[in-house]
């Protein structure tokens, strides 16, 4: 059951074949079986869950229907604020921080119908696409245990794809959701800025972070935003369309949609097997029926744009926390950032917005582009990150995860959909890519990807 999509629990729910407190044990007895190997989960919330699971029953038995997710089992990833559950943000510095409210995206699936039954891992603030940190170690990846599960939404990626929860939340800056959910065989969408409001009392312009959903299924992605999408007066960039829209029909005809593929996005360097099993993704949607042309695309503008906005942010943000009590990503991100001038942050707004310009004109051209979400497959779980590609010496920690954080200067939806496995049956993705605020089209075309393959129907070995 446990492995049934979000949807597929739903109605066994509604239809009264299974109770919320059943769906609730199955997983609970799924976490206790693979977490220990995999620690994806690092609180559980067993006993509140129950509890939660036999209200959502009362509900049901009185006729009440919470929202679209009553009685799922779901988990928040640990830098999403939860009233009264342990939220460290992966740091030694709020290793007992207990919040008192939900964060809005938390906030929503509960008033929405879902049972929280912990928080999944991630590196200190999000920091970096590998889940590691000093309090709980490293997320494993659930079909290579010597292997990485990607980050910073790591622990949501490798529990959804061990069946440990129905959804999952998770945030995403430099690709954050969409890397995890490529390492790990599920699906993740980096929402257009502001779809999934997220109030900041220091950075609330912010757009290069976005918080977001993580799932088995697009169809399962489209149910989760229907509950955490639409306005919130907190949020400045909140876009005014209802959560509703991502309630309808996913089904859509592809004949004479046009899509361009980009190997690379321009020179970046892909490992051989990513490349190859990236490669397949074009056909598919041309049997489908879309046009498919290879384009060359230089998004090389959004390295510096991405650089200087993030380093800003995180001296923002984490510049008057203990530098020494930090992780080294940490502090390196807050020295980058305290370097940073006017003139740079001219610099990098007149890039993004030449940059936001040319790719206008190119979603004249074409509805969608797709690629690679990673330059690499998972690689060792030990590695603090990818040091080259092919050969190619990298500079920093950061230099490896372009394929993903040059989209997200872009303010476009982008979604990583189950696109194959390597010749070591390792999970890779690929990253589709709409106009901005066309967040369900994204949705809808992964839908129809999916369908086609079935690579997201293959379970870890455990």
């Amino acid at each position: 059951m446990h492995y049934l999509t979000a949807t597929e629990m739903l109605e066994l729910l509604r239809t009264r074949q299974v109770s919320a407190v059943e769906l609730l044990e199955a997983h609970l007895r799924r976490i206790e079986e693979v977490n220990p190997e995999v620690n994806a989960i690092v609180t559980l919330t067993a006993e509140r869950a129950r509890r939660e699971a036999e209200e959502a029953d009362r509900d049901l038995a009185r006729g009440h229907w919470r929202g679209p997710l009553h009685g799922l089992p779901v988990a928040h990833k640990d830098l999403a604020d939860t009233a009264g559950i342990r939220t460290t943000y992966g740091s030694p510095l709020f290793a007992d921080h207990v919040p008192d409210t939900d964060a809005p995206i938390v906030r929503r699936m509960r008033e929405a119908g879902a049972i929280t039954v912990g928080k999944t891992n991630t590196p200190e603030f999000g920091t970096g696409s590998h889940t590691v940190n000093e309090i709980f170690g490293a997320t494993r990846n659930p079909y290579d245990l010597t292997s990485s599960a990607g980050g910073s939404s790591g622990g949501a990626a490798a529990a959804l794809a061990t069946g440990m929860v129905a959804l999952a939340d998770g945030s995403d800056m430099g690709g954050s959701l969409r890397n995890p959910a490529s390492f790990c065989n599920v699906a993740g969408l980096r929402p257009t800025p502001g779809r999934v409001p997220a109030p900041s009392a220091v950075a609330a312009w912010f757009t290069l972070g976005v918080p977001g959903p993580m799932a088995r299924t697009a169809g399962d992605l489209a149910l989760l935003m229907s509950a955490i999408a639409g306005f919130d007066a907190s949020s400045p960039l909140s876009i005014a369309e209802s959560g509703t829209v991502f309630a309808g029909p996913l089904e859509v005809d592809l004949t004479g949609l046009r899509v361009a593929w980009s190997p690379d996005l321009g020179g970046l360097p892909v490992d051989a097997e990513t490349a190859q099993v990236t490669a397949a993704a074009p056909a598919v949607l041309a049997e489908l029926g879309a046009r498919v042309e290879q384009v060359e695309l230089d998004l090389s503008d959004a390295e510096d744009a991405f650089r200087i906005y993030r380093a800003w942010y995180y001296a923002l943000c984490y510049g008057d926390l203990p530098q020494e009590r930090l992780g080294a990503n940490v502090r390196w991100n807050v020295e980058r950032g305290r370097e940073v001038t006017g003139a740079d942050l001219a610099r990098a707004e007149r890039l993004r917005s030449g940059l936001y310009r040319r790719m206008d004109t190119f979603f004249g051209t074409y509805d969608f582009l797709i690629a690679p979400v990673s330059q690499v497959p998972p690689f060792p779980v030990d590695a603090p990150y990818v040091s080259e590609i092919n050969g190619q010496a990298l500079p920093d920690y950061l230099a490896w995860m372009r394929s993903a954080y040059w989209i997200s200067v872009l303010h476009a939806p982008a979604a990583s959909v189950p696109c194959g496995f390597t010749s070591h049956g390792l999970p890779v993705g690929v990253q589709i890519v709409g106009r901005p605020f066309a967040d369900m089209a994204v949705l809808r075309l992964a839908h129809a990807f999916e369908r086609a393959t079935g690579h997201g129907a293959r379970r870890p070995p455990r």
